[in-house]
């Protein structure tokens, strides 16, 4: 297999044209209507199956291998963020407030690059690749569900159903050259919580006849603090975090409501559930001991990601043969950060793995979601031929015992 990197590097200028072309037409979630036409194209050029509009913008498409084997689904998102961009590259943004800053324009381009190479190489696949290029990954987009969430909904796992799955996210917190397979949590559970403080409005100068739901929400935000540091166990991981806090029009006015959001992230259904009932319990009694009420919304955004062992040890393999001058990392590579990918992971065994994208002598390092975010685009290359290679190795296998 070790051909296709040679093929994938061969393939380079198709993935970065690609790439850039994204890069410069990012689209939000479920607004991603130009990629998914280009992403469709694409396909429909190669011959495949194609169905359009899953999940509104998103694209599904079966490739079938030559003979009987596993159903493998392949998983790239499209959506941008609504930043403004600020790296000055020549294939900037051209859309206002909008722009590529996690890597997604790259994980579709690598995409359409995987269809093309294993469309050449359909002789040596067995079974079915399923390829999805997904809508809103970063959030719900104002919808009821993020673009992991509602494609299942939508039956993406069905018809026919992946036997199991891979993902891939290029990763600017590593340098080029780096890629994380492990086995086992590698990113975050999340949850969304919104909290309304009920007061009582009144004079700021006489604080005595009002009851402060801004002082109230201060003093949430402070005891929230306290459930990682004393209700989580120090070898365990959690997050609580308060990241919106708005109270109050006017200098000299108490408010009648303080409204707080933020996130919880957790990896353990047991640590969640523990976080989740402190959480209750201090908004309700903390509001209450200062004079408010206080109403809550809790809501799941995604679960954690949790590779397959088996899964991802075939994905290693497949590394250390394909890429063996790569810095292979197989121990537990954690992330606070949060992927709808779990969706899918908690339905089918897989593997979502990382490819290393930084490159800090040119500048390629900002962190994901910077408004100067941008990556080395070398790692387009290794990551298309490392999911090409992965998605294969099925049909190796039969070849090989066939052979014995």
């Amino acid at each position: 297999m070790e051909y296709l990197l040679e093929e994938a590097r061969s393939l380079f200028e198709y993935t970065r044209t690609l790439r850039r072309d994204f890069h410069m037409h990012p689209e939000p979630g479920y607004h991603e209507v130009r990629t998914s036409s280009i992403v469709a194209r694409e396909l429909e050029a190669l011959g495949l199956e194609v169905q359009r509009g899953v999940a509104k913008t998103g694209v599904v498409a079966l490739l079938e291998g030559s003979r009987p084997g596993p159903v493998i689904l392949l998983r790239f998102d499209m959506d941008a963020l609504p930043i403004q961009e600020e790296t000055g590259a020549a294939y900037a943004s051209q859309t206002p407030g909008v722009m590529h800053a996690c890597g997604h324009d790259g994980h579709t381009a690598i995409g359409l690059t995987v269809a093309r190479l294993l469309q050449a190489h359909r002789h040596e696949l067995a079974g079915t690749i399923k390829l999805v290029f997904q809508p809103a990954e970063e959030g719900l987009c104002g919808e009821e569900m993020g673009g992991a969430e509602r494609m299942i909904a939508e039956g993406v796992l069905e018809n026919p159903r992946p036997d199991f799955a891979l993902a891939l996210h290029l990763w600017n917190e590593k340098p080029l050259g780096w890629l994380g397979i492990a086995a086992g949590p590698v990113m975050a559970g999340a949850e969304w919580f919104q909290i309304q403080v009920q007061g009582k409005g009144g004079h700021g100068a006489v604080p005595h006849l009002a009851t402060d739901p801004l002082l109230a929400a201060a003093h949430i935000v402070t005891a929230l603090q306290s459930i990682v540091s004393r209700n989580v166990a120090p070898l365990q991981s959690a997050v609580v975090s308060v990241t919106m806090f708005h109270a109050g029009e006017a200098f000299n006015v108490i408010p009648q409501t303080a409204h707080l959001e933020g996130t919880i992230r957790t990896f353990e259904p047991q640590v969640r559930e523990r976080v989740l009932q402190r959480f209750e319990e201090i908004v309700k009694n903390v509001s209450r001991g200062m004079g408010c009420e206080a109403e809550m919304r809790l809501r799941p955004v995604t679960p954690a990601v949790i590779n397959a062992s088996e899964v991802a040890e075939e994905v290693q393999a497949v590394a250390r043969r394909l890429l063996p001058q790569a810095e292979l990392d197989t121990r537990p590579y954690l992330t606070m950060g949060a992927e709808d990918m779990g969706f899918v992971l908690q339905r089918v065994p897989g593997c979502y793995f990382f490819v290393g994208s930084a490159n800090e002598e040119r500048g390629l390092n900002y962190p994901h979601h910077h408004p100067r975010f941008d990556f080395d685009e070398e790692a387009l290359f290794h990551a298309v031929a490392l999911m090409a290679a992965a998605a294969m190795e099925p049909g190796r296998k039969a070849s090989l015992s066939g052979a014995g």
